[in-house]
């Protein structure tokens, strides 16, 4: 039984669809106004080191919906921000809250969270990883197409924290992964050692067209995430062509689907006509951060 979400490869194929089922239930009662108070009384503190919009509005708004309170707490407001150990942080906030959400970025920081807490531990972006944007791209992925079955996804662009959290929720729920990234940012090597056993299912390319060549899910992401900013002129030269765009569509199968876990910036890594035409499940994917997030923290946080 898991006790903390820190990364995809915390989870197996049952336990990530144990949570979709969730999701897609709360998502049900949500649209439908059925109460669904599971964390009612509960507190969730939500630790950013990094700035958020979709992170902080659908958690602080899933454990309303569920019948808790989450409390905001940004680096400037910890003593964890002035040199206080994250041990003693873990310890502290324990006796206070039955949750901690960390935004931050490294996973280390994370993991240690986790070693010395004793309440659940969700990981809500490292540069490592972003399991919790993952689970909602898998619900809305399931949504669209029915199941996972026989699907290819592939991923274009930085091989960052979302193309490792891709890589391993793709495999693990047995769908094809294929990813195009230029020489010299590849997906994290503990992921590609994951990917190893799954031989043939799993492709890395420099090739964009090769890797989308039937795909039935295309992702992308932007080229200089948070914390890069001042690499964005060398990377615009590194992507170049690294693009979901009319010819990359062309390849993929007929009725491929398009995600992207947003900001997108427009003509860089995904065309203004390719993101608008496939907005509906951009967008949905982005409601489902709300509905995804909220199974997770039942699953972990509910009494038993």
């Amino acid at each position: 039984m898991m006790h903390d979400l820190l990364k995809m490869a915390d989870l197996n194929k049952e336990e990530i669809l144990d949570i979709l089922n969730l999701a897609m239930q709360l998502k049900y009662e949500t649209k439908n106004g059925i109460a669904h108070k599971h964390l009612a009384g509960q507190t969730l503190g939500m630790i950013f080191q990094k700035a958020s919009t979709r992170t902080r509005v659908s958690f602080e708004t899933g454990m309303y919906q569920l019948g808790g309170q989450a409390l905001f707490l940004s680096s400037r407001d910890l003593q964890i921000g002035r040199g206080e150990p994250v041990e003693d942080t873990a310890r502290v906030l324990s006796r206070y809250l039955d949750g901690i959400m960390i935004r931050t970025f490294a996973q280390k920081e994370v993991e240690d969270l986790a070693e010395y807490a004793s309440i659940p531990i969700i990981n809500g972006l490292t540069d490592y990883c972003h399991p919790c944007q993952v689970l909602a791209d898998l619900q809305t992925i399931r949504e669209f197409k029915g199941g996972f079955d026989g699907l290819k996804m592939c991923y274009i662009g930085d091989g960052n924290n979302m193309a490792n959290s891709l890589i391993v929720g793709g495999l693990t729920v047995g769908m094809k992964v294929s990813v195009a990234c230029p020489e010299g940012y590849h997906p994290d090597a503990q992921v590609l050692d994951f990917a190893k056993p799954y031989g043939d299912t799993f492709k890395l390319t420099d090739n964009v067209l090769e890797a989308a060549k039937d795909a039935d899910v295309l992702f992308t992401d932007v080229w200089a995430s948070m914390g890069q900013e001042g690499e964005a002129e060398k990377r615009k030269i590194a992507f170049k062509g690294y693009q979901i765009n009319d010819e990359v569509m062309d390849v993929a199968a007929k009725d491929a689907m398009v995600q992207h876990c947003l900001p997108a910036h427009r003509e860089e890594e995904i065309t203004a006509k390719v993101f608008e035409a496939h907005a509906n499940e951009i967008f949905e994917e982005a409601e489902n951060r709300l509905h995804a997030q909220k199974a997770v923290m039942v699953k972990l946080m509910q009494k038993k």
